[in-house]
């Protein structure tokens, strides 16, 4: 029998501090606890919520482990307070077969920090013109539940109207990167006056939601549902508003970084402020906050994307888009919808952890804060004032434009099934699953 007791917690933010006692993976009991387990975290007022799901991180394992590998990206992931997390499929070899979903699922397995999914291709090389395996992928080893290109559109629209149909009939879920290409050709950045002062070639804001407004409409029609990869533009949120006052089965993810930055970043050239989609207006970002408020973008999804130094100390228009998102996502939510009063801290455990798990029909992440349920579970201090120093993130990679900020609240522990994954800032050795 193993037994952890967290001290002196406040469940979502709300009431007196309580005790909270797992036991074998499961909350045993809540409120005064007469314990004699050695493993006690002292919350001392801290913030309980459940553990995170990210639907959209990049774990670059196989092809790219000089980047990240799915051991560091759990760590990552551990110490910013996800309990599951969603590997996208533009790995090296693509995820396109049973036989590399099924890997990720594994090797996620043996490192036992975080629940490691794999996202499986929906094209064959995300290539867009053949449809990959996608029943065998649902029924392997890696249970693969949701299906994506991302970085990459599915734009032929009959290859994703026959997409959305499979999936229908599998009960799997397509998550689209909606960028239409004919649009972005030698884009770097957001089509506006700061691009065009800057001489860089415009991203418009027309190639994302032209994609949203077509799959939304082939949703309807084959009856299935459709999920928007980080949403950037307030024309998006407007779509999404629409479509589901239709009844569409549509959901949407906003990243942390869409949220609090935009494209005035671009005026120093750094590359690591490249992103896809790129970083919009700061009228984007309002819209953005907003529709994560009032529900219609359904969560937060983080888009960590490791890259190497030399693929982004370079021309900005060379560089690889992408930026680091696990360990800094909390804060970043605590800083732009917390902090203003947009969200609550339950409204925080439903677009970090309930919505997300619920998306996807994960059973024992997204769980409420009570006895029986599964321990998984984020420790969170609101008023932790702490910097970001890109070299000392757990990510093998440094590219994160947090870099030096300094942000008021953090997660201090993380707790998958009743193990202790992270703690004060250090990560659990691997291979505790």
């Amino acid at each position: 029998m193993s037994e952890v007791l967290i001290r002196g917690a406040r469940p979502y933010g709300e009431g007196d501090p309580v005790d909270v006692l797992i036991r074998d993976g499961v909350i045993a009991a809540i409120g005064t606890v007469d314990s004699e387990t050695t493993e006690v975290i002292e919350a001392a007022g801290q913030i309980l919520l459940p553990g995170f799901v990210d639907l959209h991180t990049h774990l670059r394992e196989p092809g790219r482990e000089d980047t990240e590998t799915i051991e560091s990206g759990s760590a990552a992931a551990a110490l910013g307070g996800y309990t599951a997390v969603f590997a996208m499929a533009n790995t090296n070899p693509v995820a396109d077969s049973v036989v590399v979903t099924d890997h990720v699922w594994r090797r996620g397995r043996e490192v036992g920090l975080v629940d490691v999914y794999p996202v499986g291709a929906v094209t064959v090389g995300l290539a867009g013109k053949q449809l990959a395996e996608m029943g065998t992928m649902a029924a392997g080893v890696g249970r693969v539940r949701m299906f994506s290109d991302d970085g990459h559109c599915v734009y032929d629209p009959l290859i994703m109207r026959r997409a959305l149909e499979y999936a229908n009939s599998l009960g799997v879920l397509i998550a689209q990167h909606a960028e239409e290409p004919r649009l972005t050709a030698g884009a770097v950045a957001h089509e506006g006056p700061t691009a065009a002062r800057l001489g860089l070639a415009g991203w418009p804001r027309a190639a994302e939601e032209s994609i949203v407004a077509r799959d939304a409409l082939l949703a309807r029609d084959a009856r299935a549902r459709v999920h928007i990869c980080h949403a950037s533009t307030a024309g998006t949120v407007e779509l999404v508003k629409w479509a589901k006052a239709q009844g569409i089965s549509i959901t949407a993810e906003v990243t942390p970084h869409h949220l609090l930055l935009d494209d005035t970043r671009l005026e120093t050239y750094d590359a690591v402020n490249k992103v896809n989609p790129p970083l919009r207006e700061a009228s984007d970002a309002a819209a953005l906050r907003r529709a994560l408020s009032d529900g219609v973008i359904d969560c937060v999804a983080t888009d960590h994307a490791p890259h190497a130094d030399q693929d982004k100390c370079c021309e900005f228009a060379a560089a690889r888009p992408g930026m680091l998102g696990l360990e800094t996502a909390l804060a970043i939510i605590a800083r732009t919808m917390v902090e203003p009063g947009l969200l609550d801290w339950r409204g925080v455990a439903r677009v970090m952890s309930e919505r997300p798990a619920a998306i996807v029909g994960l059973d024992e992440h997204g769980r409420p804060i009570e006895v029986g349920e599964p321990a998984n579970l984020t420790l969170v201090d609101p008023d932790a004032a702490w910097t970001v120093r890109a070299k000392e993130l757990a990510s093998i990679s440094h590219n994160t434009p947090f870099d030096q900020m300094t942000f008021q609240a953090r997660v201090t522990a993380t707790v998958l099934r009743g193990r202790i994954t992270a703690r004060d800032g250090k990560a659990a050795p691997a291979g505790g699953a």
